[in-house]
């Protein structure tokens, strides 16, 4: 049963509504019986049930697509919304006995429904217009009619439609299931069901003759069921399974060769570095269940941060513990380190993890709960919060540990850990549409780098660039068109997707305000927009790397039986083997002989990249070349939800500036050209199978030999985590210092801005905090022991003593007390004055009864002189006293 909830607002709102919002529940149902269909029935298929993946997840993009037609339809139709079109309703949300009985749908609420379906149906512009400041018709049709001549965006915003059931009810509390659909779900509707499908016909090639083919695609299907089902919860609870079974399948696909050890670490890695954020979300989760009133509706949470109810100090702990799952779902800084070592599984896999599932959840539960992270970080007219700070670390950390892989997955898996960054940083500064817009054209363009890292490797079975690559255009060249153009995109040089999505989120900082004037954004987030557009730089820098050590210069492989003991361990297990059996290289002559891929894995290529290049059209800057308003900022004006509904913040948005835009291109020209100048000219001068200058810069200046040593440790976070080799005293100090001044200088300014405190006590809290950080990365790069390893070891150990020498000798001592005792009880009290009292009362009654026998003869006689001398007794007393 359908409910649809009309919250309050300070503009007008209509009801969305139509049976693909209303149903959208079939569209993860779907993938969910593929999963178990393929997993039942798939190896007795023709095609192992990679037909049956297909054809779900095929069916299910055409419906997501059908959905996203109806939610535009749908605006379209508020957009058009007058007095004259529209009915006008009286607002309910905040009775909290009615409002409870619509949440559920009840019988009357469903008659009403009906009831208006048929009144209305002669016109399809009829909505249900909710004014929110009119407690009557007139006063309604008044403020629309203001809201429209005051130039409001359209006639009414959309309002999300959520349809519930009660699952079970419990203390006076309904637990329902249902679904949520608004402009944020539609798009990734859209998203992970075009990206899955690609990645589907990509893999029956990529992964051919696999000996878990099967099993391979049965949970590309629950992957893609589980992120659905995700991003269609209506409430937190649904959002917390569908967040774990997300976990659950990425540790499946990740470790899909898990026969080698390296692949089998690296699932377990990514397991239970989620499973730490895990902590985080089901704590937020709790406190903003209770903080809210005992909701756990996304709608409810986001309006009780929204308009005040909820406790701002309750806010700002939920954002900061929701934040940490953040960090390990979607690789923010510092916990970002499993996700290069998910490199270990299949490629395809690494397609749909990295650009529309699992790390983009971490992202989509912030911009979902916006309302809690806006609120409770303080977001607006401010100038540094911890969003912000993670989001902007973390695109830095990533762009620059890319530098120095050979690895081509493992250069992508930094590069997309920069760009989750990015988004992070986007919806830190308040430029949600930004952050939502970037997940949307990343996902093409990183899906069509990683799958053309996987065509380039199928072709000499290795992803190592200084190695096994170079010259590949030659041999492969859609591969290198598609890569080339991902690159770009990935790099941010107009006019492709990726330049109008990260300018939107350097211009979202407010920072350009600076030098420019009024921005109009949130705040004035200087230091991010600096960071931003150094990762800018960066991100051209490492990619103009990738390219010429892949496609330019002289192939560096040879032969496959030259190289088949050197094929990078995820992919050597099963596809090298699989390959052989099929002869999948068998038209190409020798089989690690440089080749170009078959069509289904280069058709995929071509529509990923062609999405690339005009996915950023979808939302042109106001004012364009001087185009309507018809055509600009479609993106945002259908998917992100209306400041007049009540359960979303009132953000501003950055005006456009072509200023921040031809200096950040400017900056992106520069870094290219210095790569391009140190690869293509001086390294390829040296010679064309070179892949690094000898003698280089890194070898002759020790500064920047100290941080190649630090960017090949990869910060030495896997010191601190795990151990490793012991670090220089220098080194340490100086990597405890980076942390600790990080660590304090987060909390210190979170706590003075999300809590409005005093400057002293906020410095104080981040002194303390960065102290700690401090002598934990020191202590644990000084010893080489990490904090992993301590826990196993000393900790463990520490832990084991005083468990056996004082726990267990404690409760040995009480053992041993309490017999002493209880043998003094027994020797002294029972045996000794009770056992002697009760055997002197028996010794006594037995003597009194053998006397009593001795007067018990049975003669009358005696008895009738014993009487007569007691009765002389007793008269003779009887004299004497009287």
């Amino acid at each position: 049963m359908s409910t649809f909830l009309a919250a309050a607002a300070e503009g007008p709102t209509v009801q969305a509504g139509g049976w693909f919002l209303e149903n959208v529940w079939i569209i993860p149902a779907i993938m969910a019986v593929s999963f178990a269909i393929i997993l039942g029935f798939g190896k007795r298929m023709p095609r192992g049930g990679s037909e049956v993946g297909i054809a779900a997840v095929g069916v299910c993009f055409v419906l997501a697509l059908l959905t996203a037609g109806q939610w535009i339809g749908q605006t379209n139709t508020a957009d058009a919304c007058t007095p004259e079109t529209c009915e006008l309703i009286v607002d309910d949300h905040h009775d909290d006995e009615d409002h409870g009985e619509d949440d559920h749908g009840d019988e009357d609420h469903g008659d009403e429904d009906d009831h208006d379906d048929e009144d209305h149906g002669e016109d399809e512009g009829a909505f249900a217009v909710d004014p929110t400041s009119g407690s009557s018709d007139g006063e309604s049709a008044a403020a629309l009619s203001a809201f429209v001549e005051e130039g409001g965006e359209g006639g009414a915003a959309p309002i999300a439609v959520v349809s519930e059931r009660t699952w079970w009810s419990n203390g006076g509390i309904d637990f329902t299931v249902g679904t949520m659909v608004d402009g944020l779900t539609v798009t990734l509707l859209v998203v992970v069901t075009l990206v899955s499908l690609l990645v589907h016909i990509y893999s029956t090639d990529y992964v051919a003759g696999d000996r878990r083919f099967t099993h391979f695609f049965a949970f590309l299907s629950l992957f893609t069921a589980a992120m659905l089902f995700f991003v269609t919860s209506a409430n937190v609870l649904q959002m917390i399974v569908g967040w774990e079974l997300v976990g659950v399948c990425s540790f499946s696909l990740i470790g899909h060769w898990w026969e080698d050890q390296d692949n089998s670490d690296a699932a377990l890695k990514a397991f239970l570095t989620n499973r730490v954020g895990d902590m985080g979300l089901l704590i937020g989760m709790i406190i903003l269940f209770f903080a809210s009133g005992e909701q756990w509706g996304i709608i409810e949470i986001n309006q009780g941060a929204v308009d005040g109810s909820t406790s701002h100090t309750m806010l700002l702990i939920a954002a900061l513990c929701l934040l940490a799952a953040v960090m390990s779902k979607s690789g923010q800084f510092f916990l970002h380190t499993w996700l290069p070592d998910a490199m270990a599984g299949p490629t395809p896999v690494s397609a749909l993890i990295h650009a529309a599932t699992m790390v983009v959840a971490g992202v989509y539960l912030i911009a979902r709960l916006y309302g809690v992270f806006f609120e409770g970080l303080s977001i607006a007219g401010s100038s540094i919060n911890a969003l912000a700070v993670i989001g902007a670390v973390t695109t830095l950390v990533g762009a620059s540990l890319a530098f120095v892989q050979n690895d081509i997955k493992k250069v992508l898996a930094y590069s997309t850990i920069s760009q989750l960054g990015y988004m992070t940083l986007a919806l830190g500064v308040g430029a949600w549409t930004a952050a939502v817009f970037h997940l949307t054209t990343h996902a093409f363009f990183k899906a069509c780098l990683f799958l053309g890292a996987g065509s380039v490797s199928h072709a000499v079975h290795s992803f190592d660039m200084k190695k096994d690559m170079g010259g590949m255009r030659k041999f492969m060249p859609t591969t290198y068109k598609t890569f080339l153009i991902g690159s770009i995109a990935l790099a941010g040089l107009p006019p492709l997707a990726g330049f109008w999505s990260k300018d939107e989120i350097l211009a979202g900082t407010g920072g350009w305000g600076f030098f420019e004037g009024e921005s109009h954004a949130n705040g004035a987030y200087t230091v991010m927009l600096i960071m931003g557009m150094i990762t800018a730089g960066l991100t051209a820098a490492y990619m103009t790397r990738v390219m010429y050590l892949t496609f330019f210069g002289e192939f560096r492989g040879g032969h496959h039986e030259e190289h088949a003991h050197t094929v990078d361990a995820a992919h050597a297990v099963d596809t090298h083997d699989a390959h052989d059996s099929h002869d999948a290289h068998a038209d190409h002559g020798h089989h690690g002989d440089p080749h170009e891929s078959g069509p289904r894995i280069l058709w995929p290529l071509r529509i990923l990249a062609f999405l690339a290049v005009v996915a950023g059209l979808m939302n042109l800057p106001k004012g364009f070349l001087g185009l309507g308003e018809n055509i600009t900022l479609r993106f945002e004006h259908f998917v992100e939800p209306r400041g007049a509904l009540s359960y979303f913040p009132a953000i501003s948005h950055a005006d456009p500036s072509w200023s921040l835009a031809i200096f950040s291109t400017l900056v992106v020209l520069a870094a290219v050209g210095v790569a391009y100048y140190y690869y293509f000219v001086k390294v390829n001068r040296q010679s064309p199978a070179a892949t690094e200058m000898v003698n280089g810069p890194t070898e002759r200046n020790r500064l920047l030999k100290a941080g190649h040593t630090m960017l090949v440790n990869k910060y030495y976070l896997d010191h601190i985590y795990d151990g490793g080799t012991r670090v220089g005293a220098a080194g340490a100090t100086a990597m405890g210092t980076i942390f600790g001044a990080a660590a304090g200088l987060t909390l210190g300014f979170s706590l003075d801005n999300g809590l409005n405190q005093d400057f002293v006590p906020s410095l104080i809290w981040g002194i303390v905090l960065g102290l700690v950080v401090f002598t934990i990365v020191t202590t644990a790069l000084r010893t080489g022991t990490g904090i992993a390893t301590f826990v196993k070891r000393p900790l463990a150990f520490a832990a084991n003593w005083v468990h056996e020498h004082i726990i267990d000798g404690a409760v040995d001592e009480v053992g041993k007390n309490s017999v002493k005792a209880a043998d003094a009880v027994y020797k002294y009290i029972d045996q000794g004055a009770i056992d002697r009292s009760v055997n002197a009362a028996g010794r006594g009654s037995q003597g009194a009864g053998g006397e009593m026998r001795r007067w018990s003869t049975g003669q009358v006689q005696q008895y009738g002189t014993v009487m007569f001398a007691g009765a002389t007794l007793l008269a003779g007393l009887l004299i004497i006293v009287i």
